[in-house]
């Protein structure tokens, strides 16, 4: 079975329609014609003077924007569907088992105009693999036994055991495709890619100045004349920015500020559904955690309503204690809503053989923005269902070294990943070294391994669909809510449909906004 640009229904796209793949509902957008031309700039989180583009050193950042969005492409991109779309892979084959991944190369040049092989995919993966990288990817590969070439613009992956999320591995921001050196390693100091766009000036923690390309191979992607990507780590100071003029666009707007800039004529809001999460683990191998009536009668006691209203401000929905976000491909939309209820959570304590309970919950506002806010409101809510909660307040600092995974009862943050495999693989697999509430759940394991291989989207869907029930039902995790990305932009940048896999359009602003 191949996977084309033009037929990518199959095993990949999942089986939920267009946009309710990932993100919001489909939204209403004025069909404006995109065109080329003008300068942007972009006020953004995450620089740093330690900054290089060496993808495997990559964390997030302007330089992540500039290059994944601009200079450089994926074999795999995601779209504003959730789809994983071929981007420099022309065609995508996989074996019966899922373990062998044929990608057929589309004829495409550098901007330097050396055309694009085989032997600069192999170059540019094994830059992530073997043991004395240090790169972010390196785990996300540990799996590939070996990457060959099939002529010039044919590469084959061979993995150690099935995986159907292959290609939204080969879509993650670490593994852009750079252009191999003489002797086989990937040149990234040259800092040329196949994308939209030429990296003019890099400035680590200042700037970055990126140039259109007169020849990309997308014709309809690339619209800006030039980007200018200015490192402003302050939320403040970024506003600031945006509502003087000094920039067009800005990530990150946290949620308390929001209203400021709603406010504002001549600024957009740009909002879509996350994937990030605000979990209260609870070690399931721990009393009073150990009963799967106490875990329930702690998740009735939680007002999910109220935590996204106080806590997220509104910009955010419900959670339903599994980390399966309505952004992702199988989210399970019919999984009944668990809600705030107080004489459900005494009936699971007199279940348990208890008329009360009494638990400390480790916080800190090092878990994430509002955690202690969060706990005060869990303790108010579980209150009224016979439930002390004590709020023992950790030190910010050296809050995941000591206290997450430490402390039985505590609070944390996942900003989401890519699949549901990935997710469910990385926390609440019984073997996962990050496995936060030391959940073990046989069913679970074994509908984990076999929805990893399983290349039939409808059957994936219902393993992922019981999966996120047993996660509601029996696991270790209260899940009150998910936070929405929340970019800021000058009413004069447009857009068509986003995705919401990350921030700034799945950090694809560049390529795929306008200047009207």
């Amino acid at each position: 079975m191949a996977l084309s640009n033009l037929d990518r229904r199959g095993f990949l796209k999942g089986t939920t329609a267009g946009a309710l793949a990932l993100g919001l509902a489909p939204r209403a957008f004025a069909q404006e014609t995109p065109k080329r031309g003008g300068h942007v700039r972009i006020g953004h989180s995450g620089g740093a003077t330690s900054d290089t583009i060496d993808p495997a050193t990559y964390t997030g950042g302007p330089v992540v924007t500039a290059m994944i969005g601009g200079v450089c492409n994926n074999l795999v991109e995601i779209d504003e569907t959730g789809a994983a779309k071929p981007e420099l892979a022309e065609e995508i084959t996989p074996s019966a088992d899922a373990k062998t991944w044929t990608f057929k190369l589309r004829k495409v040049t550098f901007s330097n105009g050396r055309p694009l092989t085989a032997g600069d995919v192999i170059a540019s993966f094994r830059h992530h693999m073997g043991d004395d990288t240090k790169s972010g990817a390196k785990e996300l590969l540990k799996d590939v036994i070996d990457i060959r070439a099939d002529g010039d613009n044919v590469v084959v992956f061979e993995l150690g055991s099935g995986n159907a999320d292959f290609p939204f591995v080969a879509a993650d921001y670490h593994l852009l495709i750079m252009p191999a050196a003489a002797d086989g390693t990937m040149d990234w100091k040259s800092g040329i890619g196949t994308g939209g766009y030429t990296l003019e000036e890099h400035e680590p923690g200042v700037r970055i100045g990126l140039k259109r390309r007169e020849d990309y191979w997308k014709s309809d992607r690339a619209w800006f004349d030039e980007v200018t990507l200015l490192t402003i780590n302050d939320p403040t100071a970024r506003q600031n920015a945006l509502v003087t003029g000094e920039v067009d666009i800005i990530n990150g707007v946290p949620t308390k500020t929001v209203h400021l800039l709603e406010r504002r004529p001549g600024i957009d809001l740009v909002e879509v559904t996350g994937t990030a999460h605000f979990p209260f683990p609870m070690h399931c191998d721990a009393a009073p955690y150990d009963d799967v009536n106490v875990r329930l009668a702690l998740k009735y006691a939680m007002n999910r309503e109220e935590m996204v209203e106080k806590i997220l401000r509104g910009h955010g929905s419900v959670g339903n204690d599994h980390p399966i976000a309505p952004a992702y491909r199988f989210h399970n939309a019919d999984l009944e809503q668990r809600a705030y209820d107080p004489d459900k959570a005494k009936y699971h304590l007199k279940q348990a053989g208890r008329d009360s309970l009494d638990v400390t919950l480790a916080t800190s506002n090092g878990a994430f923005a509002g955690a202690v806010d969060a706990a005060v409101l869990f303790q108010e809510s579980a209150a009224r269902a016979g439930i002390t909660v004590n709020i023992k307040n950790e030190p910010a600092d050296g809050y995941w070294s000591n206290v997450w995974l430490k402390a039985p009862f505590c609070q944390g943050y996942w900003n989401g990943r890519p699949t549901e495999d990935w997710m469910f693989s990385m926390v609440y697999a019984a073997d996962s070294s990050w496995n936060e509430t030391h959940w073990q759940n046989a069913r679970f394991n074994t509908l984990l391994q076999e929805a990893r291989i399983e290349l039939d989207t409808a059957r994936r869907a219902e393993m992922y669909s019981e999966m996120q029930q047993l996660c509601r039902d029996d696991g270790g995790a209260i899940i009150p809510m998910f936070a929405n990305f929340i970019d800021g932009k000058s009413e004069k940048v447009k857009h068509g449909a986003l995705a919401s896999n990350r921030f700034l359009d799945g950090w694809k602003a560049v390529e795929r906004w306008w200047l009207a």
